[in-house]
């Protein structure tokens, strides 16, 4: 008699677990969706421009709000363009992407890194783009590249960079 009410009970308490939203779902939050290029502004704020071959550079960049809520959910998308390809960069292995809501006038970044290439090596890449996409977005920003040359990765499988997760500035 007792399996019965207990069967149920456990049954009951999955369905309501269950039912309980995953935290990271976009679908509950209908105020805001995701950040679009023209309704915040992208910048690339002062480098630390790696001097020579082997050396790490950083990258930020600023994202900030202009207009309705929005949210960023995943990382930049973020590629390198030599003029003849595009190289996409990945997010920075052991990173954990985190939802952002981004209220107007909030700012978000991240941070590109990235080793510097030898100029003319073959295993580099002789940047000289960067385009920025939104998380969920197909809108881009184009930068100039004025950092050097990219090393690739060893056994030359994409370049040898980077994307941050996003970090909410300020407050």
């Amino acid at each position: 008699m007792r399996a019965i009410p207990l069967t149920v009970t456990a049954l009951a308490a999955a369905l309501l677990l269950t039912a309980c939203g995953g935290g990271g779902s976009k679908s509950g939050d209908k105020n805001s969706s995701g950040c679009e290029i023209g309704g915040v502004s992208v910048q690339i704020g002062s480098a630390s421009v790696a001097p020579k071959a082997g050396d790490t550079g950083e990258i930020p960049v600023s994202i900030t709000n202009q207009s309705k809520p929005c949210t960023l959910d995943h990382f930049a998308g973020v590629s390198l363009n030599t003029g003849k390809a595009k190289t996409d960069v990945p997010a920075l292995n052991g990173a954990k992407a985190q939802q952002l809501k981004l209220a107007k006038g909030d700012s978000a970044s991240f941070t590109i890194s990235y080793v510097r290439g030898e100029a003319g090596g073959k295993n580099s890449l002789a940047v000289k783009s960067v385009n920025i996409t939104l998380p969920g977005a197909t809108a881009s920003r184009s930068f100039p590249w004025s950092y050097g040359p990219v090393a690739t990765q060893p056994g030359g499988t994409g370049p040898n960079a980077s994307v941050s997760a996003f970090q909410q500035v300020g407050d």
